[in-house]
């Protein structure tokens, strides 16, 4: 008689960690009259974060979208400007650049910040990765084309992407935040590769690795820290102002995720973006 009058609080229990895993947005079930108000209440408070999260996500799409079209416009009459001879205009160009990337650094933080609290975050991996691959292979070849199959090849370059991410794999993070990790990390990779990029995925206990491999010069153990630092730049030639890993540092901490930085089996580097796997149930979001 104890273990039925306890039975419903198991199943309570187990809701709960379905919530907090990511698996569900609110607890589901019926309970006893004496605890199915406070099933209601808590319900009330996940779905009042829930718009509370929304709400800040939209305000910082609008925010990014009021800034990004005048920077945008200032490049364009910067790249104007220094095509017509008035070379001096090169620094305004630089530090508009600066300008557009501090802010997708800040807004990236402050949106996942947001969704990183939210029950239910969640995506599948291969999507994005074939998505990324084939859209950065077009800003790094002159004449791209995608491959049937899960390789992409930029002609020009003789570039390739090799894409062995299980179609299985998910994670517990927004997709747009998914996308800005790996986006940087594959940015990272075409401008270092020679010929050749992959990018894979492996489960590890309750997280998936995601890693991303380059077959470029490498980047010296002693720098491997450094560059994840704001700021810092493996090259100090090359354009951009050391953002992008450090981005993807936050992000990552922020979903209980990590990104670590290793001599590749290519003979480049290797990125390893470790986060937290979303496991669903056979009936979750037709996710198998």
């Amino acid at each position: 008689m104890v273990r039925r009058g306890l039975s419903p609080f198991s199943e309570l229990r187990e809701r709960l960690a379905a919530v907090h895993q990511g698996l569900d947005r609110r607890v589901e079930g019926r309970y006893p009259s004496e605890v199915q108000p406070l099933v209601d209440d808590l319900n009330a408070l996940l779905e009042h974060r829930d718009q509370t999260v929304r709400r800040a996500i939209a305000k910082a799409g609008d925010l990014a979208h009021a800034l990004k079209t005048p920077l945008a416009v200032l490049a364009h009459e910067a790249e104007v400007a220094d095509g017509a001879g008035q070379g001096e205009l090169a620094v305004m160009r630089q530090q508009v650049e600066r300008m557009r990337r501090q802010m997708d650094y800040h807004l990236a933080h402050a949106r996942a910040a947001a969704s990183g609290a939210a029950p239910g975050a969640h995506c599948v991996v291969l999507p994005s990765a074939e998505g990324l691959a084939r859209t950065l292979l077009r800003l790094h070849a002159d004449r791209p084309s995608t491959s049937s199959g899960r390789a992409a090849h930029g002609e020009a370059r003789g570039l390739a992407i090799q894409v062995d991410v299980d179609e299985t794999h998910a994670v517990r993070v927004e997709r747009e935040d998914l996308d800005e990790m790996l986006g940087n990390l594959l940015d990272n990779a075409c401008k270092s590769a020679r010929s050749r990029i992959a990018i894979a995925s492996v489960e590890t206990g309750g997280d998936i690795a995601i890693t991303v491999d380059d077959d470029g010069p490498g980047l010296d153990a002693s720098m491997r820290d450094a560059v994840l630092q704001r700021g810092v730049r493996a090259d100090e030639a090359a354009p951009g102002s050391g953002l992008g890993l450090a981005i993807v540092r936050d992000l990552a901490e922020l979903y209980l995720g990590s990104i670590t930085l290793s001599a590749s089996p290519s003979g480049g580097l290797r990125a390893r973006l470790q986060l937290p796997s979303r496991r669903p149930g056979p009936d979750r979001d037709g996710i198998r």
